[in-house]
């Protein structure tokens, strides 16, 4: 058997953080894990800027309620789910997910949860645990899962190299250099006939 591990900012939605910083101005909540391979490093710096700016949760949220999943985004997400298992592995937060969780069909998600003080405010987060991306992966392929997985920036890299089969989806250059053994995909037709050819590989006869 076999299932689909994908990440969700910048392959099914835009990325939250960004649109963060093009409604209050602050350029550098654009730094995504696509720009700095440690999340811990980028956590703290964009807690200690919400701090600084005095940015609650809601001031978060606000912006997130005025965006969509990217163009054909909920079409291929159901292309997905049709003809296998599919689990959305992200380093969002459960505060900030669900609003687009609704918008693609309520996937299954796993991603971490924020701490947030009795006055709205970010104080810190939890993650689901370290490197939740690739255990993820392990706790599946230990159930006898072909796990195919696919994901844009540095944080997905250790869940693409542990998986049965590793996509990059519009990544920057600097991934595709630096990781070149995977193969790479600018669209969703292009990735849906690189699934189809491992899920037929794997014996799934939905495709």
């Amino acid at each position: 058997m076999e299932i689909i591990c994908s990440d969700l900012e910048g392959v099914f939605v835009p990325e939250i953080w960004i649109n963060v910083a093009l409604k209050t101005g602050i350029e550098e909540l654009k730094l995504t894990t696509r720009d700095i391979p440690d999340y811990d490093v980028l956590m703290k710096r964009r807690l200690r800027i919400l701090d600084e700016k005095g940015l609650a949760l809601k001031d978060i949220t606000d912006v997130i309620a005025t965006m969509d999943p990217l163009p054909g985004a909920k079409e291929f997400m159901d292309w997905l789910r049709s003809v296998s298992q599919l689990i959305v592995v992200s380093d969002t937060f459960l505060q900030f997910a669900g609003p687009l969780m609704k918008k693609l069909g309520m996937p299954t998600l796993f991603c971490h949860s924020l701490d947030i003080d009795d006055k709205g405010f970010v104080r810190g987060y939890s993650l689901r645990q370290p490197d939740a991306k690739r255990q993820t992966v392990l706790a599946l392929k230990g159930l006898k899962y072909k796990v195919i997985a696919f994901g844009d920036s540095y944080n997905d890299v250790n869940m693409l190299k542990e998986a049965d089969t590793g996509i990059l989806y519009c990544p920057p250059r600097n991934v595709i250099e630096e990781f070149p053994q995977f193969p790479v995909t600018h669209d969703y037709d292009a990735l849906k006939i690189l699934i189809e050819n491992a899920l037929r590989a794997y014996g799934n006869q939905a495709v």
